[in-house]
C-alpha cells in the first residue's frame, strides 16, 4: 500500500489515547497517525505529544463527523484508516482492511459481530439499519455504522460536504460509495469495551437514529422511500372510497384527500431522485 494515514477523532479520551497510540504506532510504524481532539477538557494534547503523534484540537466540540472531515482533509496518506479513539477497535486488524483494499475494493469496513455490540437495543437498532440499506442498495450491508473503515483519500474526500458535522458520518459514506458504484467489502472484527463513558444518550439520540433510517434511503434513491409511500396513500383512499360508497352511496371529501396526497408524494419522489442525481454528479 501507498502511504498511509490513520484518524481518530477523540473528545475526552485520554484515557483510552494512552494505551491505543503506542499499540497503534508499533503496528503502523510508517503510517501517518492524526488525532482530531473535538473539544476535549482532558490530557488527550498531552497524550498525543507524548507518543509523537499529530493533534489536530478545535476549541469547542463540533462533533464526531467534523473531526472526521478535519482529519481527512489534513492527511496526507492515499489511503485513510477511521478509528474510534476509544480503544473498541485493534489496531492488528488494519492490516486486514487495508487487504481488501490492495483487492481493488475502495472500502474496507470493520463488521462488528452481535457479541460486539453496545447494548441490546444498539444492537436491534443497527440490525435493523443493516437490513433496510441491504434492501436499498442491492448489496450485502454487514455493518451501516461502523466507525473503523479504511478507503481511498480521493474517493472519500468526493463526499465530505456531504457529511454530517454530528454522527452518522459512517451511513453517510457508506451510502455514498454504493451510490456511486465504487465497491465495498466488510471485515469481520470483534470490537471490545470502550474505555470511558460513552458520549451516546439512548433518549437524546433516539430522534437522530431514526431520521438515519430516512437517510439511507435518500442518500441512495429517494424514490424507493416515496413510491411505497405513495401506494400506501393511494390503496387507503380506495378503501375509503369502497366503505363510504357502500355505506353513503357517494365520493367523499377523504379519499379525494388521499389520492391527492397519493400523487404529491410521488411527485415530491421524483424531484428528489433528480436532485440525488445531482448531488453525486461529478463534473470531470
Amino acid at each position: 500500500m501507498k502511504r498511509l494515514s490513520i484518524i481518530l477523532p477523540a473528545k475526552n479520551e485520554a484515557a483510552a489515547l494512552a494505551r491505543l497510540l503506542p499499540i497503534l504506532r508499533a503496528a503502523q510504524p510508517e503510517a501517518e497517525i492524526i488525532v482530531v481532539d473535538d473539544g476535549s477538557t482532558d490530557d488527550t494534547r498531552a497524550i498525543c505529544a507524548e507518543s509523537g503523534v499529530d493533534c489536530l484540537s478545535s476549541p469547542y466540540s463540533m462533533g464526531n463527523g467534523a473531526a472526521i472531515k478535519r482529519g481527512a482533509r489534513a492527511a496526507q496518506g492515499e489511503v485513510l484508516v477511521f478509528m474510534d479513539g476509544d480503544g473498541q477497535h485493534d489496531p492488528a486488524d488494519v492490516e486486514r482492511l487495508l487487504a481488501k483494499l490492495g483487492e481493488g475494493y475502495d472500502m474496507a469496513v470493520g463488521a462488528r459481530d452481535w457479541g460486539s455490540q453496545a447494548g441490546v437495543g444498539r444492537g436491534l437498532a443497527n440490525t435493523l439499519y443493516n437490513w433496510l440499506a441491504t434492501r436499498m442498495t442491492g448489496h450485502p450491508v454487514l455493518d451501516l455504522t461502523s466507525g473503523f473503515r479504511a478507503v481511498r483519500a480521493t474517493k472519500f474526500r468526493e463526499f465530505l460536504h456531504l457529511l454530517p458535522n454530528g454522527f452518522s458520518y459512517p451511513t453517510t459514506s457508506t451510502m455514498a460509495f454504493f451510490r456511486s458504484a465504487y465497491p465495498v467489502a466488510y471485515v469481520p472484527i470483534k470490537a471490545a469495551q470502550r474505555v470511558g463513558k460513552s458520549h451516546i444518550r439512548p433518549l437524546r439520540d433516539g430522534v437522530r437514529f431514526l431520521l438515519i433510517i430516512f437517510k439511507i434511503a435518500t442518500l441512495y434513491s429517494p424514490l424507493k422511500l416515496f413510491a411505497p409511500a405513495s401506494v400506501v396513500f393511494f390503496l387507503l383512499g380506495c378503501l375509503n372510497y369502497f366503505w363510504t360508497y357502500l355505506h353513503f352511496g357517494r365520493l367523499t371529501n377523504g379519499s379525494t384527500l388521499l389520492w391527492s396526497a397519493a400523487v404529491i408524494v410521488f411527485l415530491i419522489g421524483l424531484i428528489s431522485e433528480q436532485i440525488t442525481a445531482l448531488t453525486y454528479r461529478r463534473d470531470e
